[in-house]
């Protein structure tokens, strides 16, 4: 169901005003009318068991991706395995880490993300949600660069730059107010996911996971790069039946 303008004014006013209107709240409705994200105007966001800040304006989270870690989480409940080291690679807000890490809690969390200014969201991010400040690491630089001399991980997580702008599908608010280079990925949306899947086996333990978001038209890609580099690969759908993300276990 769309969300009508209305509704987002409503919402605005209640979580950033509480129910009272004045100068402020119009200019922010000016804004939105004009097509900025309502998530950037409040100025956060729930994800699963967390509260996410978008001070920095990093990849707003989007209902598919939390879809997807609760049921990662879900089916490391199941197998009754909690991961001890876990890596959000592209990490942006955060919100794939923080919420992994609130739920395993004996976990050390690593962060990587490529542009320096969302560092002091993740930081507060982090020390919002109450992450242990010995329990998480923050790096800033190109995928796994910059932790050349970090251990390996149980667990790699990523909602990488996927898009390919030669679908011209992408929404106009999207374009104009969210960092594109959270979200192209080059020819067939597919140059960061590669590179990926190439490294991430040199950063796994044995039987290590490898989780990532993706569009629909990359699974058979996805599939044959995972079989090439040593892992098995089951891609599954979101909450709204369109193939989105895949498990990667090296064998």
């Amino acid at each position: 169901m769309k969300i009508t303008i209305e509704q987002e004014m409503k919402w605005l006013l209640q979580e950033k005003y509480n129910g009272q209107s004045g100068a402020e709240y119009e200019a922010d409705c000016v804004r939105l009318k004009a097509g900025e994200p309502l998530a950037y105007l409040i100025g956060h966001l729930p994800f699963l068991n967390t509260t996410i800040w978008l001070d920095s304006h990093p990849l707003i989270p989007r209902p598919e991706t939390e879809y997807w870690v609760n049921e990662l989480i879900t089916s490391f409940r199941k197998r009754k395995y909690s991961p001890k080291n876990i890596l959000d690679l592209g990490a942006g807000s955060g919100c794939i880490g923080i919420a992994l890490g609130k739920e395993f809690t004996s976990a050390a969390i690593t962060f990587v993300e490529l542009e320096n200014r969302h560092s002091a969201t993740l930081e507060k991010n982090c020390a919002f949600n109450k992450l242990e400040k010995n329990r998480y690491q923050i790096f800033v630089g190109d995928l796994f660069t910059p932790i050349l001399d970090q251990p390996t991980f149980d667990l790699i997580v990523s909602n990488p730059p996927y898009i390919d702008a030669s679908l011209k599908r992408t929404a106009t608010s999207v374009i104009k107010y969210e960092p594109p280079l959270a979200l192209y990925g080059g020819s067939g949306g597919m140059a960061i996911i590669e590179k990926i899947i190439i490294e991430a086996p040199h950063w796994l333990n044995p039987h290590g996971e490898l989780w990532l978001e993706h569009e629909p038209e990359q699974t058979e890609t996805i599939t044959s790069l995972a079989l090439n580099y040593g892992f098995r690969c089951h891609t599954q759908t979101d909450q709204f039946g369109t193939l989105r993300y895949s498990q990667l276990v090296l064998q």
